[in-house]
């Protein structure tokens, strides 16, 4: 594979489409052209309109500029706008998926945050001696966030996980890079960190 296609593939797969927000933006817009076209029915057979006959409306439109205040303008602009930019925004930024590219020798790997999340928690568990049921891994797009609940009496170098959280991370060589965090929570005191 070209690094071009690669690159493509890799994308799709950590990134979500936007196919839902399309769906119902062409939803609401059916909606609301179902609604006019019924009430131009309604209307030329002459039966009475479901809210607001057309002729009503196109007359209540051209009366708008005399018959409200320019506050309902104002106001009706701003709730547009914002409606607008909410839509944009959701055309361009690029939805996340909950994964993360790896470094695999020369090839890229997707893999998903709940597998990583659980190979860290592992490898705490393997080296620390700490219990893999007392330690509990989070991966977010940015973040690796370890907690670590060592049972009573059982001696904790926070140094030391922290250390073995961050170089077996670092190991992984995910893209988009992520900061660890590392908590000790035990029994007895509310949180130490």
């Amino acid at each position: 594979m070209t690094d071009a296609v690669l690159r493509t593939v890799v994308r799709r797969e950590t990134h979500s489409p936007r196919t839902v927000a399309m769906i119902v933006v062409a939803v609401l817009l059916l909606l609301v052209l179902a609604y006019a076209a019924v009430e131009i029915v309604l209307n030329l057979v002459g039966q009475p309109a479901l809210l607001v006959a057309p002729g009503e409306a196109l007359n209540a439109v051209v009366a708008a500029p005399t018959a409200l205040l320019p506050v309902a303008f104002i106001v009706g602009g701003i709730v547009l706008a914002l409606v607008g930019v909410l839509v944009l925004v959701l055309a361009l930024k690029p939805g996340r998926l909950s994964r993360h590219e790896m470094a695999w020798g020369e090839r890229a790997v997707v893999v998903d945050n709940g597998v990583v999340a659980s190979a860290v928690a592992q490898h705490l568990s393997n080296e620390s001696g700490i219990a893999r049921d007392d330690i509990v891994v989070g991966v977010a797009h940015r973040s690796v966030d370890v907690t670590v609940r060592p049972p009573v009496g059982i001696p904790v170098d926070e140094a030391e996980l922290r250390r073995l959280v961050e170089e077996e991370v670092t190991s992984y060589k995910l893209s988009p890079a992520v900061r660890t965090h590392l908590r000790v929570q035990r029994p007895d005191t509310k949180e130490s960190r």
